[in-house]
C-alpha cells in the first residue's frame, strides 16, 4: 500500500519535467523558427529582383552645412538622376537616436528602400543594419562599423560597408606638416568623435608621424567632435594654453581645420602657423590649399561624391539583381575605398566639381575604387 503514492509521486515529477523541457524546446523552436524566417526573407528579397518603381532612395548624413556632406548628397542626387529617381536625404546633426528614427520611418513607408548610410558612431551601425534587413530592405554603410562584424555575416540586406585607412591619411597629413615646419616645433591635435573608427586611425596615424620625427612634439590634444565652431573654441582654448609654443596644427578633418584657421587668424598667426585637415578635400580647403596664405598645407580626398553616389549605385544593384550579394566575394562587400593625398602641386586636380558623366562609370561599376578588403 505504501508503494502507490510513491509511484504516482514519480510519475508526476516526471510529467512535471516533461512539461517543462517540451515548453522549453517549443520555445527554443520558435526563437529558431523566427531567425530562419528572417534570414530567409533577406534572402528571398535578394532572390527576387525588385522593380525600379517599387523602390525608394535614401541617403543618411549628418548634415548639409559640413562640405563634406553637402558633396556626398550632390553624389547621390547625380545617381538619382542617372536612373530617373528622385533621393531623399536625411540628415541627423550627429544625433545618433535621431538618424535611427529617421531610417525607420522611411522603412515604416512599405516601399522597398536602398540606403547608403553614414552611420555617426560605430555603435549606430548594427541597429541601421538590423532595422533595414528586418523590413526587407538594401544598405551600404561608410565609414563605421564594429571590428569583426562584417556584411557577409550578417545577410544579404547589409550589401556591403566601405571604409578607408585613416591610419595612412592620418599619417600623411601630419608628415606633410612636420615638412612645413622643417620638422622641429610643438604642435596641437584636433580629433573627431572619438568613438569614430576613421578619428581612431587618423589619431593613431599622427602619432606614427610624431615617433618618426623627434624634433616635433604635441603639446596638446582635445576633441572638436569635427565641427567648424567647436575647432574654432577649442583651438583659442589650446593657443591661449600654449602661448607662443604652437608651430603648427593637425585637424582629423577639414572643417576642424578651418574653424582652427578662424582661431589662427583671430590672434594674428593665420598663414604663419602650418595646419593639415586629414579628410575630406572639401572646397574651402582645398581653395586654401591652391592660394597658399592660410597656412593650408594638405587634406586627404576620398571623394565625398564618389562616396554619395557609388555607394548608392552600390546599394541599387543589389536590389534590382545587377550585384548578387549573396555570390558576392567577401572583399566585394567590406572593403577600402581609394584615397589620394591633396597638396598645392596637386590640388588643382581636385578643386574641380565633378559632372554626372565623370562618375557615369563609376555609378556603372561602384566596386571600380576598391582597393582591398577591410582589415
Amino acid at each position: 500500500m505504501m508503494s502507490t503514492p510513491t509511484c504516482r509521486s514519480r510519475f508526476r515529477r516526471r510529467w512535471a519535467m516533461r512539461s517543462r523541457v517540451g515548453l522549453a524546446c517549443v520555445g527554443l523552436v520558435g526563437l529558431l523558427a523566427a531567425g530562419c524566417s528572417s534570414a530567409s526573407q533577406d534572402s528571398a528579397a535578394q532572390n527576387k529582383p525588385a522593380n525600379p518603381k517599387d523602390l525608394v532612395l535614401v541617403q543618411s548624413i549628418r548634415s548639409l552645412s559640413n562640405p563634406y556632406h553637402a558633396e556626398w548628397a550632390k553624389g547621390g542626387e547625380m545617381f538619382a538622376a542617372s536612373v530617373g529617381m528622385p533621393v531623399q536625404t536625411l540628415t541627423d546633426e550627429g544625433d545618433s537616436q535621431r538618424q535611427l528614427t529617421q531610417i525607420k520611418q522611411v522603412l515604416a513607408s512599405g516601399k522597398t528602400v536602398v540606403l547608403n548610410a553614414d552611420p555617426n558612431t560605430t555603435s549606430d551601425t548594427q541597429a541601421i543594419v538590423r532595422a533595414v534587413q528586418d523590413a526587407g530592405g538594401f544598405v551600404v554603410t561608410q565609414w563605421n562599423k564594429p571590428d569583426g562584424l562584417t556584411p557577409a555575416q550578417v545577410g544579404n540586406s547589409w550589401v556591403a560597408h566601405i571604409g578607408f585607412d585613416g591610419n595612412t591619411g592620418g599619417y600623411q597629413t601630419a608628415k606633410a606638416l612636420f615638412g612645413a615646419m622643417h620638422n622641429t616645433g610643438g604642435i596641437i591635435a584636433l580629433q573627431g568623435i572619438l568613438d569614430d573608427v576613421p578619428a581612431k586611425e587618423r589619431f593613431n596615424g599622427l602619432q606614427k608621424a610624431l615617433t618618426e620625427t623627434p624634433g616635433v612634439q604635441m603639446l596638446d590634444q582635445q576633441t572638436a567632435h569635427w565641427t567648424r565652431n567647436e575647432a574654432f573654441q577649442v583651438t583659442q582654448t589650446l593657443l591661449a594654453k600654449h602661448a607662443g609654443q604652437v608651430k603648427g596644427v593637425w585637424a582629423a578633418n577639414d572643417d576642424m581645420a578651418l574653424g582652427a584657421i578662424e582661431a589662427l587668424r583671430a590672434v594674428g598667426l593665420a598663414g604663419k602657423t602650418p595646419i593639415v585637415g586629414a579628410s575630406d578635400a572639401v572646397p574651402e580647403a582645398l581653395q586654401d590649399i591652391q592660394a597658399g596664405d592660410t597656412g593650408y598645407v594638405a587634406t586627404v580626398s576620398t571623394d565625398a561624391y564618389w562616396q554619395g553616389g557609388a555607394g548608392l549605385a552600390l546599394a541599387y544593384q543589389a536590389a534590382t539583381g545587377k550585384f548578387n550579394v549573396a555570390t558576392a566575394a567577401p572583399g566585394d562587400r567590406s572593403f577600402y575605398g581609394k584615397e589620394f593625398l591633396v597638396t598645392k602641386e596637386n590640388v588643382a586636380d581636385f578643386i574641380k566639381t565633378p559632372t554626372p558623366a565623370d562618375l557615369a562609370p563609376d555609378f556603372a561599376n561602384p566596386l571600380a575604387r576598391n582597393v582591398g578588403p577591410l582589415q
